[in-house]
């Protein structure tokens, strides 16, 4: 059994908080926010929420 990302788990209670198609718009979105700041600034994505370790 695979755990849920964070992402996917607030997009499922967000499903269940203002209905399907408004939390499509809203996980496409924080989605187009992480992609934008990767390209900007060269920040790296976790799926979890473990902090990166610094070499």
């Amino acid at each position: 059994m695979q755990r849920f990302s964070p992402l996917k788990a607030w997009g499922t209670r967000l499903v269940q908080r203002i209905g399907a198609k408004k939390a499509r718009v809203a996980v496409a979105r924080k989605i187009a926010v992480i992609l934008r700041c990767i390209w900007t600034d060269g920040t790296e994505f976790w799926w979890t929420r473990e902090e990166a370790k610094m070499v």
